[in-house]
């Protein structure tokens, strides 16, 4: 059980922190790039803090692509994949109700332009099949990173894991960001989605979650077969 609530609290520290800079910092990737550097900061911060705190516990992985990864690869149960999903989702579901508690606790104007809550959405321009197809592809190279970095069979790499997942993921959300808002992560997409609708954020929030469940899974399959594929053998 304690593997199972570190993973809650690990997906709550990266909802609140993560999705709390973009609320904060205002991030739009059109009128304010440099936002966008701060809240890719802030979500790949999140994981490192995590990874270090949590990750002799539960190997961290605050994120139900991940998970699945890891478990398709072969290194965890079904039980523990399923488990690990369902505390990844409640603890992205507390991390969004802490932020909306901070949101709707300011001021007015803070609150209107905070409803967001971070939500992840299709930016202007972008198509379904273009923002699907950007959850996939960098979930893929994401979740591939993570599943190199740990490998046992890998080197030393494992040795800074946590500090090349966090960095891969600053660099997925700078190129993933505009199309997106970057989920590359269900859980983290969940929550922020769900209260955002309660105090009155974009509708189109939880009408695009799919993409952000379905992208993800698939991106993390992949890279799981990729990894397979490529993986070195043990001596």
């Amino acid at each position: 059980m304690k593997k199972y609530l570190a993973e809650m609290v690990g997906t709550m520290v990266l909802v609140l922190m993560g999705c709390g800079a973009a609320v904060s910092l205002g991030c739009d990737p059109v009128n304010n790039q440099a936002a966008v550097v701060g809240t890719a900061m802030a979500f790949g911060l999140s994981v490192v803090a995590m990874a270090y705190a949590i990750g002799g516990i539960s190997g961290c992985h605050i994120n139900p692509a991940i998970t699945l990864g890891v478990f398709l690869s072969g290194r965890m149960s079904a039980k523990d994949c399923a488990m690990y999903m369902i505390f990844q989702v409640i603890g992205g579901l507390i991390g969004a109700a802490l932020l909306c508690l901070l949101v709707t606790s300011s001021g007015e104007g803070f609150a209107m332009a905070g409803a967001g809550l971070g939500a992840n959405g299709l930016q202007d321009g972008i198509s379904v099949t273009a923002g699907l197809l950007a959850e996939i592809i960098f979930t893929c190279v994401f979740v591939l990173v993570v599943l190199g970095t740990t490998s046992k069979t890998n080197g030393a790499t494992n040795n800074f894991a946590g500090l090349a997942i966090g960095l891969s993921l600053i660099l997925v959300h700078l190129a993933c960001i505009r199309y997106t808002g970057t989920s590359v992560n269900p859980a983290r997409s969940i929550g922020p989605a769900l209260f955002a609708q309660l105090i009155g954020g974009p509708a189109a929030a939880l009408c695009n979650l799919w993409i952000f469940i379905v992208g993800p899974f698939i991106g993390g399959a992949i890279a799981a077969g990729i990894w397979r594929v490529i993986e070195p053998v043990q001596d």
